[in-house]
């Protein structure tokens, strides 16, 4: 087993911060999905696109789409055309869960609603072939504390501030 040096007073600390500064940053692995980079997924026809995404998503995006995701994807390429001129898009926000995320959507910032406010998250190129509805959890974990006043029988006797 091999033991870590250790280095003590002003001379140690020093060599320390050297080493840390040899350390040579992490290189950043190309994003593939099922073999494809990020700029092919996005010169792909959504036909092809829809081959190579799992069963679920496919079979929702062959059913097309309704008067609400058309209306999401006018927000899309609207956003898209804005950020292409260099302009910062804003916010897209949408009640549409069951809608894929598509290459195109990637950079942008979607307020997903999760029935009680509007989950802002910034699609990454990760989240290809997912919903948006998995972005933006409906249930939060309850973490509960102690019971109040009044809430069990052994309360009547702890003094109140």
């Amino acid at each position: 087993m091999a033991r870590q040096k250790k280095y003590s007073g002003k001379g140690g600390a020093r060599k320390k911060n050297k080493q840390k500064q040899n350390v040579a940053p992490r290189r950043r692995v190309e994003f593939k999905y099922k073999g494809f980079t990020l700029e092919e997924l996005q010169e792909m026809p959504i036909k092809k696109f829809m081959e190579i995404v799992p069963s679920r998503q496919r079979r929702t995006m062959a059913r097309g789409i309704t008067p609400k995701q058309r209306k999401l994807v006018m927000k899309i390429k609207k956003a898209r055309r804005l950020t292409n001129r260099g302009k910062e898009a804003r916010v897209i926000r949408t009640h549409c869960r069951d809608f894929v995320i598509t290459p195109e959507m990637i950079g942008l910032t979607f307020g997903i609603y999760n029935g009680k406010e509007f989950k802002e998250i910034k699609l990454v190129e990760e989240t290809v072939g997912r919903f948006l509805g998995e972005m933006a959890p409906t249930r939060a974990v309850v973490q509960h504390g102690s019971p109040g006043m009044g809430a069990t029988r052994g309360s009547m006797f702890v003094p109140i501030k």
